[in-house]
């Protein structure tokens, strides 16, 4: 490390200005440069990290806040502007109107943030709308709010919310909760969400923050040598270190998965693709905001990069690792049957090619954090899914022991499985070791898209046979995957993708394969279904062509094929409960009848205007229908969780429970499952959240695993602290437990016996007993043919989608959305529809506008999410087919519901158009291309 002597009292550059203006009701004064963002002035000069940051460009809109009762975006606002001027933050809007604590309730009560990062800005802006319109219509909602981004939602619960703002009347207080789990119970965590005090990675920064700006390859693939770094710093005011690979003490090198591990911290000597980090510069704040990356001492030699996998594994293509022949990672197989016999026997075989591309997460929250030290003790905060898996990498990384290390998860402004991974936490933690200072980071947009993990690209060949009366016979499906230039998820997407590629489907003979394959692009890593979606997309659009062939209904041929309790999954694997798709597939059938009578009639009328020369959109609408079955949790490997709680003396319940809540709302089931458990009132509850030094380690959020896995933990601990309780009771009998004024109290048929909690030792964390409980879900390794037991359970569903398509100009447009998903148990409805929403929301992207391109996509303007236009109302049907160990019968839910909305929309296209699109997302050009092609 090349490490400056300067003082932090360097002063940079521009002319300070000193401006007065009124904020949130009281004249304020800055002395700050004239062309800084009010953004940061908000956030850097007065502390109100409420005003959230998403791009710096006014794409995600995060940052709304009203000027002059305006509602604008504050990043796109120079502080000169503002002279004399009245701007109100999300922490000055109950003060600035009536209706703002009822908006504010009546997000929280239906739900409208999940995550919360947006939550500010969508506030802001109702609250702008709601000043001129008391009472809007859900198109004026969508018209005001539509310059804000949501990711987690899907926004339906938005436009609810604002629109019934201006009646809203909640409780005064929070009803006696006597049985929690199925209730809607509102978001434990949710009152600092709309408020905007919760802490994302950006929000919390220690006292005289050094701040790091990591160095990044420009080309996909090149060499590059560091040039005089130690002249740099000396030449370069506030400039303190540069780090780069010869600076880390222990292993230069990360993973998720540790056979896998192969990516560094800093590249050495060569890059393997944009973005990729070679070195860091850390330095005071004004320092590193005038740091031009231009002046830094490094010399790039372009070299030439694969970016398919098809010229990745040819003979002449460069390779990323060694012991990877022809780029390739791993690959994946299950098989069973005999494929030819039941090819021949099959009266009807269709088959396929399919295409998608990468997929950007575009969480509305950059990766952002900081890091300390404290002695011989290193302390990360910021945005992550896997505090554990962390901490075990950085130990790795800085050559300590992990108890010398400390993980402190922030608030999560969304993950969909990108913060699985390493991203700045490495590069904080070496600094802050080094150093003995803290630093952080917060990412830019630019620099979150090109570094961090995308889906996977996907190249699906499939095939598949049925007997004339539609009984499914064989498949077979070759899928290869671009895993980037690192591992990252590529094992798990390569062994989860032969499991789940056959649908929740019978079939007498079957074969999957998958393989993941090294290129020079972004690491493909975990995104809401870890491959299934891309499979998905194969076996239901064939699954339609089929049905066609034979004749048969499309939802009949799925409900005559589906899984049922007792039948054998293409992997050998019997359930006896819980395989609740058919009921799923079985609750779309009215309104399947219904749609389809009405779409006959629209599309026959549409075609006799079109006949008079009087249509003025070509439009036809088509329906399509596609199902998902997903396995909870790791695939055939273990998958531990653990949880604690405990009574303190004052009658409190402590719930210390380390599973991350990114927006799904875990926070609170674990509560709920655990207070049935317990037998005590939700109201008694407190949180603990993720925290590797307070919380056990609840793995990782991702694979649709806490409800599940950690909700199974909540429950034992609640079952073994009601034990330990009926033990210094001294009781053996069924009873009721209550708290009042400090003492426990169980009251029996017979008799009523207390314990005095405030004559109880205490431990560290103030318990007077604690209850723990850990759940590792049963499975078994798949043999060679991939023949086991990979998941303890999977959910199921069941999607049904209405489009219109103008045949003119190849647009799609969703216009209604029927969901039926088997839960197994609903914990909380409300939350269970929030992440139904949310997953239907990003499959529609998928489906129809979303793609990364290497080195041409960095921004939220160039790289298209669903806004609140493009999201129809969805009608939600919650099955219940109870697994027989998890937590009241519960199953996951948060992967599953974006599995069937990409197919059962390429399924509508083709009902509407007879055009099969088979390369997504399907852009009005390739739709019109697909629409010629079937005429």
């Amino acid at each position: 490390m090349t490490q400056s002597k300067i003082s932090d009292d360097t002063t940079f550059n521009e002319k300070l200005t000193s401006l007065a203006f009124r904020l949130n009701g009281k004249i304020v004064q800055a002395s700050v440069r004239p062309a800084t963002r009010l953004s940061t002035v908000l956030r850097e000069t007065f502390s109100l990290t409420g005003t959230k940051t998403g791009c710096d460009a006014g794409d995600c809109g995060a940052c709304s806040v009203l000027v002059n009762d305006e509602a604008v975006c504050a990043c796109m606002v120079p502080i000169a502007r503002l002279a004399n001027a009245e701007v109100i933050t999300i922490e000055g809007i109950p003060t600035y109107t009536d209706v703002a604590q009822q908006l504010q309730r009546a997000f929280h009560h239906h739900g409208a943030a999940q995550c919360g990062i947006c939550t500010p800005g969508m506030l802001i802006s109702a609250v702008a709308l709601l000043q001129r319109c008391p009472t809007p219509t859900e198109q004026q909602v969508e018209d005001a709010l539509g310059g804000v981004l949501c990711r987690c939602t899907g926004y339906r619960k938005i436009v609810k919310a604002v629109c019934a703002a201006h009646a809203f009347r909640a409780e005064n207080s929070p009803p006696k909760v006597d049985s929690a789990v199925g209730k809607k119970i509102l978001r434990l965590d949710g009152e600092a969400k709309i408020i905007g005090s919760e802490k994302f990675g950006d929000d919390e920064v220690p006292a005289e923050c050094l701040v790091l700006k990591v160095i990044r390859s420009p080309y996909h693939h090149a060499s590059f040598e560091l040039g005089d770094v130690e002249s740099f710093v000396e030449q370069s005011p506030g400039i303190v270190a540069v780090l780069s690979a010869k600076d880390i003490p222990g292993v230069n090198q990360f993973g998720v998965i540790p056979p896998f591990r192969d990516q560094p911290v800093f590249a050495e000597k060569v890059a393997r693709y944009q973005g990729e980090a070679v070195a860091a510069v850390v330095g005071l704040p004004d320092a590193i905001a005038g740091f031009n990356v231009k002046e830094f001492p490094i010399t790039f030699n372009a070299l030439s990069p694969v970016l398919t996998p098809n010229d990745a594994q040819q003979a002449q293509a460069p390779q990323l690792h060694a012991g990877r022949g022809k780029n390739v990672l791993t690959e994946g197989l299950v098989q069973r049957g005999d494929l030819d016999a039941a090819f021949s026997s099959s009266d009807i075989v269709v088959n396929g090619t399919f295409a998608t591309g990468f997929v950007e997460h575009a969480y509305i929250e950059p990766e952002a954090g900081y890091a300390r030290r404290i002695g011989e003790r290193i302390e990360i905060f910021g945005c992550t899914q896997a505090p554990y898996m962390d901490r075990e990498e950085i130990a790795r990384i800085l050559d300590i022991d992990e108890q010398d290390i400390r993980i402190m998860p922030s608030a999560v402004g969304g993950g969909f499985g990108s913060k699985l991974d390493l991203s700045f936490q490495p590069f904080l933690a070496l600094a802050t070791w080094q150093l003995n200072r803290p630093v952080r980071v917060t990412y830019s947009r630019p620099e979150s898209m090109l570094s961090t993990t995308k889906r996977h690209p996907s190249q699906i060949e499939a095939r598949i046979g049925a007997s004339k009366d539609g009984q499914l016979k064989a498949m077979d499906f070759f899928g290869e995957f671009n895993t980037g230039a690192y591992a990252s998820w590529g094992p798990t997407v390569a062994n989860r993708v032969p499991v789940h590629a056959s649908g929740p489907y019978k079939f007498q003979a079957y074969r999957a394969r998958s393989k993941a394959v090294h290129t020079h692009s972004a690491p493909a890593g975990a995104f809401r279904g870890f491959g299934v979606p891309q499979s998905a997309i194969a076996q239901e659009s064939l699954f339609d062509e089929l049905a066609n062939e034979l004749g048969i209904d499309r939802l009949d041929f799925r409900i005559q094929n589906a899984l049922s309790n007792g039948d054998q999954t293409v992997t050998g694997q019997t359930f006896s409960q819980g395989v609740g798709i058919k009921q799923c597939l079985t609750e779309l059938r009215p309104t399947w009848q219904e749609l389809n009578r009405e779409i006959s009639a629209f599309n026959r009328q549409a075609e006799q205007r079109n006949d008079a020369d009087q249509l003025q959109e070509n439009v036809r609408r088509g329906i399509g229908v596609a199902s998902c079955w997903y396995g909870c949790g790791n695939t055939s490997l273990p998958n531990p969780s653990t949880i604690r709680v405990g009574v303190n003396r004052e009658g409190r319940i402590i719930l210390f429970q380390g599973a991350v809540d990114i927006g799904q709302g875990s926070n609170t089931v674990m509560a709920q499952i655990c207070a049935d458990a317990l037998g005590l009132d939700l109201n008694l509850f407190e949180l603990v959240s993720a925290d590797t030094d307070r919380t056990a380690d609840a793995g990782k959020t991702s694979a649709s695993r806490q409800t599940f896995v950690s909700g199974k933990a909540a429950e034992l601990a609640g079952l073994d602290l009601r034990k330990k309780v009926f033990e210094s009771l001294n009781l053996n009998e069924p009873a009721q437990l209550s708290i009042n004024n400090g003492k426990l109290v169980a009251t029996t048929d017979k008799k009523q016996e207390s314990l005095d909690l405030t004559n109880l030792p205490a431990d560290d964390e103030g318990l007077v007993i604690v209850g723990e409980g850990t759940f590792d879900p049963p499975t078994s390794p798949l043999d060679q043919n991939g023949q086991g037991e990979p998941y303890a359970t999977f959910g199921y569903g069941a999607q049904l989608i209405m489009v219109e398509v103008d045949i003119d100009l190849g647009t799609v447009k969703v216009i209604k959305v029927l969901a039926a998903h088997d839960v197994g148990r609903v914990v909380n409805p409300v939350l269970a529809e929030g992440q139904i929403e949310g997953g239907i929301a990003q499959g529609l992207g998928m489906a129809l506008m979303e793609e990364f391109i290497p080195g041409r996509t960095n921004n939220l303007h160039d790289y298209l999410i669903p806004t609140f236009g493009d999201i129809p109302n969805i009608d939600i049907v919650l099955i219940e087919d109870p697994d027989a160990l998890g937590p009241f019968g519960a199953k996951g839910l948060g992967e599953h519901v974006l599995i069937p909305t990409a197919p059962a929309i390429l399924n509508a296209i083709r009902h509407a158009c007879g055009a099969t699109v088979r390369q997504i997302p399907a852009t009005p050009d390739r739709v019109l291309v697909a629409i010629k092609e079937s005429q």
